[in-house]
């Protein structure tokens, strides 16, 4: 079914010479066909707010490589988030300090 994978499973094959074989040019042919139909699948099935932060790169494993990347940072700003929701959400006025020294904290 075209192989489509092939570009995101193997790396880019060496650049093609008079003296490839033609089971060689036949791969290189393959894998750029392969890699052209990735990056165009995914390039469309990113939403148009993420793609400007997302490296531009005519390699598809390298460009899974870049929205793997940026989906780690965003889990950790995501968990960042949550912990101080939750640090927000538990805060107690005690008494002990002013109002003004209590919402400065918060």
């Amino acid at each position: 079914v075209l192989d489509l994978d092939l570009a995101l499973s193997t790396n880019k094959p060496a650049a093609l010479t008079d003296t490839n074989s033609t089971e060689q040019k036949s791969f290189h042919k393959s894998w750029e066909m392969s890699n052209r139909l990735s990056l165009m699948f995914m390039r469309m099935t990113v939403a148009n707010n993420i793609k400007s932060t997302i490296l531009v790169t005519d390699n598809a494993k390298e460009f899974m490589q870049s929205v793997e990347n940026l989906s780690q940072y965003e889990s950790a700003d995501k968990s960042c988030a949550g912990m101080l929701m939750g640090t927000l959400t538990i805060i107690k006025y005690d008494g002990s300090r002013t109002m003004h020294e209590h919402v400065t904290k918060m």
